[in-house]
């Protein structure tokens, strides 16, 4: 078998069915990401105390259960594959936590309403854990192309776009005005998007099939040698690094962009949305043409400089300069989205030359334990601050000092930090004749698992 034919062929329809799973996560995650904050400091008046310390118990969790999955999956050996059972059997459970972190009981005091939000914040994040966790896994298995791996990833951006556009608008439709109690049409709409959720993502794991040898030929590292060779390697540390900024940055926007429309512009989020997804979309499209002139970091870098600017612009100007600055900014967040999780399939393709095994889940894992901090930073900060600035809960209007605080959540503060990101991309070393090389080595290595995938087989017949 040569390494042309070893690489498999995909087409438009099979990256379809590829980005419907990341449009059910992104449903899960665009309303979990725009509506958790507001929904329990506005409408249901919890402490921002009990906010940032819900948001910390939330990051030690993370800390806690990513590596572990990812761990758990890479030495799973099920002949169904050690990707794919985890997502079609997780979903209904992720739909059912995702339900219930909304349906606080009323009545209760800020005690019980901080607990319920902790227990299914981490019930929730578990099952959003497992499925992103091993679908990101899966990605760098399906094909050793980096181009057909950005094309997968491509569409995957785009559903992602879709998913996290409807995560915006259907809270943003259906949310009660500031200082009512009328929840029913938001919980009514909790209950459709996780059903559809799930649905989406259970429809992506039957139409795929896992790769054989990397379950029965692969033997995996025990747990002190797959943390020792993560950890020893430099690029995975530069993306990590990198990806934790963009965490931290993207958190800022969802979760802050409805207080840009409700009491910065006092209108709805809708044109807000339009113009960033406008940018996103248009930034999608984009990064792979600036990845194949310029490799995978530096069209990520080149994007988040973009994006960079047009934020930290946005805290200074008019607020009518807010939308053009939105949009902007999109084109620059697409290059995390579309690009860093190539930049992991290479990380583990170098590992394997160096393991003899793929760990795409181990690295995933350890990457979510030590980027998911900037989320809770993003959502425990910004309440703090707000509550600084004199921002009043319960209340439209809102003084300058606050309105200006909300700009900097959402500008200067995100900007700054992506900034920090393209000065560590500088760092990444797989790039030139060295990437060139890891790549033809992992393609003639798979070629060498196959074939003892089909001697193991043949002598399994016999």
């Amino acid at each position: 078998m040569s390494d042309k034919n070893l690489v498999r062929a995909y087409t438009r329809k099979d990256k379809a069915f590829w980005g419907l799973a990341q449009l059910g996560t992104s449903l899960f995650a665009g309303v979990y990401g725009a509506a958790l904050v507001i929904f329990f400091h506005v409408y249901l008046e919890l402490d921002p105390f009990y906010i940032g310390v819900s948001a910390w118990i939330y990051a030690i969790w993370n800390a806690l259960n990513d590596p572990i999955f990812g761990y758990l999956s890479d030495k799973t050996a099920s002949k169904k594959g050690r990707r794919i059972p985890y997502m079609r059997y997780t979903a209904p459970f992720l739909a059912l936590f995702f339900i219930l972190l909304w349906l606080v009981p009323t009545g209760f005091d800020q005690v019980s309403i901080f607990l319920w939000m902790v227990i299914f914040m981490l019930l929730y994040d578990t099952g959003y854990t497992i499925i992103g966790l091993v679908y990101s896994a899966l990605l760098p298995e399906l094909t050793e192309d980096d181009k057909v791996r950005g094309e997968f990833q491509t569409s995957s951006s785009l559903f992602y776009l879709l998913g996290t556009i409807l995560g915006f608008l259907l809270p943003d439709l259906v949310k009660p005005e500031v200082g009512s109690t009328e929840l029913l049409p938001f919980y009514i709409t909790m209950i459709i998007i996780a059903i559809i959720g799930a649905i989406a993502i259970i429809t992506t794991t039957f139409k795929f099939k896992e790769r054989p040898e990397f379950t029965i030929v692969d033997t995996p590292l025990s747990l002190g040698r797959a943390l020792k060779y993560t950890f020893r390697s430099k690029a995975f540390l530069v993306v990590t690094s990198a990806n934790f900024m963009s965490i931290f940055f993207q958190q800022m926007l969802l979760s802050y962009m409805l207080y840009v429309a409700t009491f910065v512009l006092q209108t709805s989020s809708i044109l807000l949305l339009a113009f960033l997804f406008l940018g996103l979309i248009v930034g999608v499209l984009l990064a792979n043409k600036l990845a194949k002139r310029f490799g995978y970091a530096r069209a990520n870098q080149i994007l988040l400089f973009l994006g960079s600017i047009a934020l930290i612009l946005l805290t200074f100007l008019p607020d009518v300069a807010i939308y053009p600055c939105l949009f902007i900014a999109g084109i620059g967040l697409a290059g995390p989205l579309v690009l860093t999780n190539v930049l992991y399939a290479q990380v583990a393709d170098e590992d394997e030359t160096k393991t003899g095994v793929r760990r795409e889940a181990a690295f995933f894992g350890t990457n979510a334990m030590l980027t998911k901090p900037a989320q809770s930073i993003a959502i425990g900060t910004g309440p703090a601050l707000l509550a600084m600035a004199g921002f009043v809960t319960g209340q439209v209007t809102q003084g300058p000092t606050a309105l200006l605080m909300i700009k900097v959540l959402i500008g200067l503060l995100p900007g700054i930090v992506m900034l920090v990101g393209v000065l560590i991309l500088f760092l990444y070393p797989l790039k030139g004749e060295y990437l060139e090389k890891i790549q033809k080595q992992v393609l003639e290595m798979h070629e060498e698992k196959h074939s003892k995938l089909l001697d193991m087989e043949g002598k399994s017949d016999n």
